[in-house]
């Protein structure tokens, strides 16, 4: 029988429906791990379910978001660290939906590859299981998408979709009760996070230096410190959440373009760069790659991941309750008029 007589299977084309398999197996543990009130179900069916009369809520509003991790994932995959960007993953999507003042209740993911490897596909789904555990929110589904001569070989893309809920008359930003002088509450990042990848690689170029190199800047490696997690912050704001009137999650666009998100016509937000100190990253990004001041406060979030607004005579009962979480917070500005 020649070649062009032969049957063809599903697994000749690239695709191996066994391999999927075996990944649903290894993950289930994972996806477990993750229940909470309203998700007790299993995974491998049709859809994932959630009870939202679980939650206690009682005039709820559904707030959902999705996102990905960027060009990270070029750096996670070239030095073969993938128990990560799963964290990163849940974290993009979690703090944005924070932002509306939502608590997240649940988290899917989507892993597209050329060929699934199921020993590099479990590591990114124990980084979601471990995100979505720091976030209170269950992993109740997903896709695992082999799509042949789509990425190159090793390649994978990733994009996660969460849904949170937040009584309705809790609903952030409160912009009819912000006003000049509202104090601005900063809380500092892990790193760049997930954002400005693009420019960090061609930085990481410009200075001959391979991921496998040790770090300039920090411990290990040098691919290794720009893997460091997003930081997730949920659990250290929900015993603030009825004492702010916004909050803005500092992604691509930086302070600058962030914060305006959440603030009224009239009001803009003026910050106090000096008020707290950047992670180490930062300062090697902008002397190696020659990034001026403007573009480093664009481009990355400059040490600060989350900005809380509040009354200036909440401040310091603000503060106090962020302390539990181990998060270092700090009065970064205040609002004035435009």
């Amino acid at each position: 029988m020649t070649d062009d007589a032969k049957p063809l299977s599903y697994k000749d084309a690239g695709v191996d429906i066994d391999a999927g398999d075996r990944l649903v197996d290894r993950i289930k543990p994972m996806v477990k791990s993750t229940r909470r009130p309203g998700a007790d179900g299993t995974i491998g069916g049709f859809g994932g379910a959630f009870d939202l009369k679980a939650t206690g809520l009682k005039d709820p509003v559904l707030v959902s978001g999705t996102d990905g991790v960027g060009t990270k994932l070029k750096v996670a995959i070239q030095t073969g660290k993938l128990d990560t960007v799963g964290i990163d993953l849940v974290a993009m999507c979690v703090n944005d939906v924070l932002a509306q003042g939502a608590e997240p209740l649940f988290f899917l993911d989507y892993f597209a590859t050329g060929r699934l490897d199921v020993d590099s596909a479990a590591s990114v789904v124990s980084g979601i299981a471990e995100g979505c555990r720091q976030a209170g929110c269950a992993l109740i589904g997903g896709e695992t998408a082999e799509m042949p001569g789509m990425y190159a070989d090793g390649e994978f893309d990733l994009a996660g979709f969460v849904v949170g809920a937040v009584e309705r008359d809790q609903m952030l930003p409160r912009m009819s009760e912000m006003a000049a002088g509202d104090v601005l509450i900063g809380l500092e990042s892990s790193g760049p996070h997930s954002n400005g990848y693009s420019l960090i690689r061609r930085v990481v170029e410009r200075s001959g230096l391979s991921f496998a190199a040790p770090s300039p800047f920090g411990d290990g490696l040098l691919g290794e410190s720009l893997l460091a997690p997003t930081t997730i912050y949920v659990e250290a704001v929900k015993p603030v959440l009825g004492d702010i009137l916004g909050l803005a999650h500092i992604t691509g666009g930086g302070l600058t373009d962030n914060v305006p998100r959440m603030l009224p016509d009239g009001l803009s937000a003026q910050f106090d760069f000096g008020a707290w100190e950047r992670p180490a990253v930062f300062q090697w990004l902008q002397e190696t790659g020659g990034i001026e001041e403007a573009e480093m406060r664009r481009a990355f979030n400059c040490g600060i991941g989350l900005v809380l607004c509040v009354k200036p005579d909440a401040v310091m009962d603000v503060l106090t309750k962020l302390e539990p979480a181990g998060i270092p917070a700090h009065v970064i500005g205040q609002l004035t008029k435009t």
